[in-house]
């Protein structure tokens, strides 16, 4: 993988470890639950994605450097001087969650495309979107449902949506402008939906709206 790519998913991994790890802390797990939650958030998106291309095993049990980086993140993310600040401050650790999130999302909507693009050139648009935002969204489905939380896509702002937008970019920019460029917009379009999603409050729909 070219080393831009290894550098945004680096940057995925270590972000979707935390949010995943500041889940767990939320819910008191002890440091050997963080690290899984971090773990799985981290490479849960990734797995689903090698499975429904064929790409077997998983690119992470094929290089266990993102494990042992995803591992890590969150067992630092434990250390006392770390969590209990976040532990006494709500707003700090929404924001923690906020951004990890939003910058996971951003990275591994676009490494999901270009994975799939790596073991076949040839998919249709079609697969590679949905490549894109499982492997986004897929980790913080996995983390949420072992939390026995409702999956944050379906309750938080404008989630899945961004990814999906993300995505649609870089493909449209990666014949025009090559991977580098179509990696930097689509990643700040992503984040750029979020951050207006949370300050101005963008919602989808939800099925009680209008409800008495």
């Amino acid at each position: 993988m070219d080393w831009f790519l290894t550098l945004v998913e680096l940057i995925g991994t270590v972000a979707f470890s935390v949010s995943g790890a500041a889940t767990a802390i939320s819910k008191r797990m002890d440091i050997f639950g963080v690290c899984i939650l971090g773990i799985i958030t981290a490479v849960g998106g990734g797995i689903i994605r090698d499975l429904m291309i064929g790409s077997t095993p998983p690119q992470c049990f094929q290089n266990p450097l993102y494990l042992v980086v995803a591992c890590l993140s969150a067992a630092v993310f434990f250390l006392p001087f770390i969590r209990k600040p976040l532990q006494r401050r709500q707003a700090g650790f929404d924001r923690v969650l906020f951004t990890m999130d939003t910058l996971g999302l951003a990275a591994f909507t676009v490494v999901g495309i270009q994975a799939a693009l790596q073991v076949n050139s040839r998919f249709g648009w079609l697969l590679l979107l949905c490549e894109g935002v499982l492997t986004g969204t897929g980790g913080g489905v996995l983390r949420d449902l072992l939390a026995g939380d409702m999956p944050y896509i379906f309750r938080k702002h404008v989630y899945a949506t961004a990814s999906l937008a993300g995505a649609v970019l870089y493909l449209l920019l990666h014949q025009l402008a090559g991977m580098h460029i179509a990696t930097v917009a689509s990643m700040l379009l992503i984040c750029l939906i979020r951050v207006l999603s949370a300050r101005f409050r963008w919602n989808l729909p939800h099925a009680n709206d209008g409800a008495s």
